[in-house]
């Protein structure tokens, strides 16, 4: 499993600090570090440094899979009252870390908790959705999982945080999210350039859109594009609608739609790109067989799939503390199996060709692919 390979085709991306220079990507020999240097349009990102993400010497963290530390965390997050203690001080690192970084989770929580957004769950809901067994389970500390009031408001926040998280170096949320969003943009846009054959991009679909934050920021880098954003979670599309509503409009308006990734109902080939972000991770491996499947049908030939999520050859990741993974996987009871997925070789299993996986920030790899034309 190659994640910066030689084959980055001359894609540059965005790293923190000091001056954007433009370089094509290379990979320093010996070291296990990705050279990902900056080509990325740099209009008003003055102070951006370019370096390098760290790629670990494995394959996967190891406290993945059946390797003796991992077999030790499993056993604690089993025991009941223990994993609960887990879950509270999960909640409260992630709640407390945000807000020392300046993002106000509580305000922002409150803000949706205390609006009309209510009103948006009756035109949003589809009543014949039926939930995998496995979305019902407890995660990200909640009991309900995303099928909550309270999950849906807080997850803005919690992606804000995520960004800041990534990139500890930032000098502000904004370059943080230009890192992160913007490597993540430049990857799928690039993929396609190169890939489509030209085809234009006309309709663009996010699947495990949470609350509209990556649908946003594709419409915007694709204005002329109309793009969909799909949720398992109907109170995750009804907040995002909501917050769409309480924008500037757009020319093109986003859509929402509430629906099952793995099976979604819309038509065959009707796709130009199709997007997941951060969603795999939350999946069991036959779900994330689906996924892939289904996006392949959804897209039209020369059409790009982009799969955005943690990357299992961070070497940030590799190194966490004990504390810290634990903590981790008291709220992700999946974890392991996506990173013991081959998730290239799902998606060329299933049809796509020239995939593509890159380290796009220090945690996280956008793999991309193409539906053969």
């Amino acid at each position: 499993m190659a994640l910066c390979g030689p084959a980055t085709h001359g894609l540059s991306l965005v790293c923190s600090k000091s001056h954007a220079r433009t370089r094509r990507p290379r990979r320093s020999r010996g070291s296990g570090v990705v050279q990902i240097l900056a080509g990325y349009d740099v209009t008003g990102m003055e102070g951006v440094e370019v370096e390098g993400f760290d790629e670990g010497q494995l394959e996967r963290p190891k406290w993945v899979g059946e390797t003796p530390l991992s077999r030790f965390v499993g056993a604690v997050i089993s025991f009941k009252p223990l994993y609960s203690l887990l879950k509270l001080g999960a909640r409260r690192v992630l709640i407390d870390t945000a807000e020392k970084k300046n993002i106000p989770w509580r305000e922002m929580t409150t803000e949706i908790l205390e609006s009309d957004v209510y009103k948006e769950l009756e035109s949003i809901q589809n009543p014949s959705v039926v939930y995998p067994d496995y979305y019902l389970n407890a995660f990200h500390a909640y009991d309900e999982g995303n099928l909550s009031w309270l999950a849906a408001a807080e997850a803005e926040a919690a992606t804000l945080s995520m960004a800041r998280r990534t990139v500890p170096d930032a000098s502000s949320l904004d370059e943080a999210n230009e890192v992160v969003r913007g490597n993540w943009l430049q990857a799928i846009e690039q993929h396609h350039l190169q890939y489509s054959g030209n085809s234009m991009i006309r309709d663009i679909l996010d699947i495990g859109c949470s609350v509209g934050v990556s649908t946003g920021y594709l419409a915007d880098k694709f204005p002329l594009a109309k793009v969909t954003g799909l949720d398992l979670s109907p109170y995750f599309v009804a907040v995002a609608q909501f917050k769409e509503k309480k924008r500037f409009p757009r020319k093109n308006p986003i859509s929402w739609i509430h629906a099952n990734g793995e099976d979604t109902g819309l038509s065959s080939n009707s796709f130009d790109i199709v997007s997941m972000a951060y969603v795999l991770h939350e999946c069991p491996n036959r779900a994330i067989v689906n996924l892939v499947k289904e996006a392949f049908r959804l897209l039209r030939p020369g059409g790009t799939v982009a799969l955005t999520d943690t990357a299992p050859k961070s070497k940030i990741l590799q190194e966490l503390s004990p504390v810290l993974f634990t903590l981790m996987k008291s709220t992700e009871p999946f974890l392991d199996e996506y990173y013991l997925t081959d998730l290239e070789g799902t998606m060329r299993e299933f049809g796509f060709v020239n995939v593509t996986t890159l380290l796009t920030d220090p945690r996280h790899r956008t793999v991309t692919g193409t539906v053969p034309r």
